[in-house]
């Protein structure tokens, strides 16, 4: 798929001091990596002597017999596609090195060395090798008939449009500044490591820290493969640990103690990696303070037909519960932080809040109970109103209530219905024509539908802003807002009515965390409130409850006339979208092609990705003016449209370019392989 580069780490089982075994080997899983159309695959350090081979390095009979299998490697090579990155001892200048080899289609492409010698502990290399660090500037090194560029400044620069490769060795990324770092600063954006690495308890999360560190702070991709099965028991042990991580999180990984030679394979976003690097500009800052020379060598890679890469349909939502928990205790901490932090600058005002017994304000409700809490403030602080109107059903109005008096707030009802048909009726709304209440307004709606226009939605949401504020200056309080980050995106509220508040608590959280939220409190904080029992009961039915805006009249059997999702497209695909579009600057066309993967063909065909993420692409555009008078709210996660911080937008840019693209997409013939991860973010 355009914009990917496929990697591979492959770990062979490894016969000490039998080069001809381990060539083989090689081989053998090189053969693999070719038919899964892989750009590279990466070996362990040493991996055709064997890493454990201690003295035997020096001998003679061991090197030629490495280089002679170095030389069959390069011939073989001819018949595959991928680039293979090989570790083996090789003599220079009178000197013994630990080196990666880059072999492509029957060309030896360069030699990188180790430049760090481990001597301490169980390490001992310096005993037989030397460091990178001693090759002279531009060398070149001969193996038999062939002659490659040797030495630490080696780039691999594939034609695959941001493909290109950085080697390091084992011990290179353990040290303080790794080669690595000068690696990413001169335009490497994968980096591989060819480690052997006995393993000790607890090595192999660090192990992922330091590869998910190097990879977040270099915007880049990093590949890791230590020695497998068949490495000396002696005095060490060894796990066949491998993984694949990019800009952070950890993509995929090997079996570990696995007995078998293995190879794992991911597809590396090259498109997000240049647009990390390009949004992170103190990257670009720091290249330039900390480059060096680099000589560049090129290889030819084909692009991947398919897709190997797990692709979440809930991008906001860590794959691990345990992580998701943590993520929605940070959230709400996140949120009931920062409002206590605006309550005391206020000088400890009341909380005016409209309830409807939705997700969104039962979000708002429990995070304004928690900032009272931590402002010492007595819950009857939090003035929770509700407000019916021509829609609003018995049930939600009922859970609003419910949620109210659970969290010991302060409940009141003011209906809008009477108010909101005065106004209507002083503009001669259609609508208001021959009625005198608003019982028969409600019978005319049921009767006439297409009078429900979008005056008729929006003065009901205006007026209930009205309220709120008028009753915060009653009360010397604060209206908390409730509007959500993906109705921000979408511009799913009304101008100067549900846009407009004093605090915005839930400006940073999509649709598909917030319930996530709620359930969170619901098991885990609720217990710790009065009159839990209840309080959880009614979360669960607030989590039940469809989403709506409750604005046209319910019909005959009090079934709910408003439904969402049915009229502005399901959130988990708008928070997908909102998630590529902002986070990764994807293109229409990527996130169609990922939406594909991601989602169930049956549930959403083609033509309804392209439907909805038209929809989306054109509201985002088109409301941007309310994004940008919006009110103050904290960021919690990595996605925020704050104008005053993470998105900046002229409110009359044009999305035309960007239909375009949706227009042109055509589905790719794509497969995806879920390959598991967990995500630093």
């Amino acid at each position: 798929m355009k914009g990917y580069a496929r990697i591979a780490a492959a770990v062979p089982s490894a016969a000490v001091a039998d080069i001809d075994t381990n060539r083989d080997n090689i081989l053998a899983l090189w053969r693999e990596a070719d038919t899964a159309c892989v750009n590279v695959v990466v070996f362990p350090e040493l991996g055709l002597s064997g890493y454990s081979i201690r003295d035997l390095c020096m001998n003679t009979t061991l090197l030629d017999a490495c280089e002679a299998a170095l030389v069959q490697l390069i011939e073989a090579s001819s018949a595959f596609e991928p680039m293979a990155i090989v570790g083996l001892p090789v003599r220079f200048n009178h000197g013994l090195y630990n080196v990666a080899a880059a072999i492509h289609q029957g060309k030896l492409l360069g030699v990188v060395p180790k430049a760090y010698l481990p001597n301490y502990r169980e390490f001992e290399e310096a005993r037989w090798f030397r460091s990178g660090f001693d090759v002279p500037e531009n060398s070149v090194v001969n193996i038999e008939k062939y002659q490659a560029p040797f030495g630490l400044d080696l780039l691999f620069n594939s034609d695959l449009k941001g493909l290109t490769v950085g080697i390091e060795i084992c011990e290179d990324t353990w040290v303080q500044v790794p080669p690595s770092s000068y690696q990413v600063s001169n335009g490497a954006t994968v980096i591989c490591n060819l480690s052997a690495s006995n393993f000790t308890i607890g090595k192999a999360e660090l192990r992922r820290l330091l590869a998910r560190s190097m990879s977040d702070r270099g915007k880049c991709a990093y590949v890791y493969v230590a020695a497998g099965p068949g490495e000396s028991s002696t005095d060490v042990s060894f796990d066949a640990d491998a993984f694949i991580c990019e800009n952070g999180n950890l993509l995929c990984e090997s079996k570990r103690f696995a007995r078998q030679g293995q190879m794992i394979v991911q597809d590396v976003d090259l498109e997000l990696l240049a647009f990390e690097r390009r949004s992170t500009t103190t990257f670009g800052d720091c290249a330039n303070q900390h480059h060096s020379t680099s000589r560049h060598i090129n290889f030819t890679s084909r692009m991947p037909v398919s897709i190997v890469r797990n692709v979440s349909r809930t991008p906001f939502l860590p794959r691990d519960p345990e992580t998701l928990s943590n993520r929605c205790w940070e959230m709400f901490e996140i949120q009931s932080n920062a409002l206590a932090t605006r309550m005391r600058a206020i000088g400890k005002p009341k909380l005016v809040l409209g309830v409807s017994g939705g997700l969104d304000s039962t979000h708002a409700a429990l995070v304004a109970a928690a900032a009272l809490d931590l402002c010492k403030q007595p819950r009857t602080d939090l003035l929770c109103i509700t407000m019916p109107g021509f829609g609003t059903s018995d049930g939600t109005r009922d859970n609003a209530e419910a949620l109210s008096v659970c969290l010991g707030a302060t409940f009141s009802q003011v209906s809008i219905s009477d108010a909101s048909r005065t106004v209507l009726e002083a503009i001669k709304h259609p609508a208001t024509e021959n009625v005198s209440t608003v019982e028969q307004l409600i019978d005319q709606l049921r009767s006439h539908p297409e009078l429900g226009d979008v005056t008729l939605e929006n003065v009901q949401a205006r007026l209930r802003t009205l309220l709120l504020m008028t009753l915060a200056n009653q009360n010397g309080g604060l209206v908390v807002g409730t509007g959500d980050l993906s109705e921000k995106a979408l511009g799913w509220s009304t101008y100067a009515g549900d846009h407009i508040a004093m605090y915005d608590v839930n400006a940073g959280v999509p649709k598909t965390l917030i319930q996530f939220v709620i359930r969170w409190v619901a098991n885990e904080r609720a217990s710790t409130w009065s009159d839990s029992a209840t309080l959880r009961e009614t979360l669960f039915a607030i989590l039940d409850t469809p989403i709506s805006p409750e604005l046209l009249p319910a019909d005959a059997d009090g079934q709910i006339a408003q439904l969402t999702e049915e009229r502005i497209g399901p959130y988990e695909l708008h928070d997908f979208f909102l998630y590529h579009f902002v986070r990764h600057g994807a293109r229409p066309g990527r996130i169609l092609d990922l939406a594909r993967v991601a989602f169930d063909k049956n549930q959403y065909d083609d033509d309804t990705l392209k439907k909805w993420l038209t929809l989306f692409i054109k509201r985002f555009f088109m409301h941007q003016f309310k994004r940008s008078c919006t009110a103050d709210g904290p960021k919690v996660g990595n996605v925020a449209l704050s104008p005053r911080g993470d998105w900046r937008m002229p409110s009359d840019a044009k999305p035309d370019t960007w239909l375009a693209d949706i227009a042109a997409w055509r589905p790719p013939s794509t497969t995806a392989v879920d390959t598991g991860g967990k995500a630093l973010y």
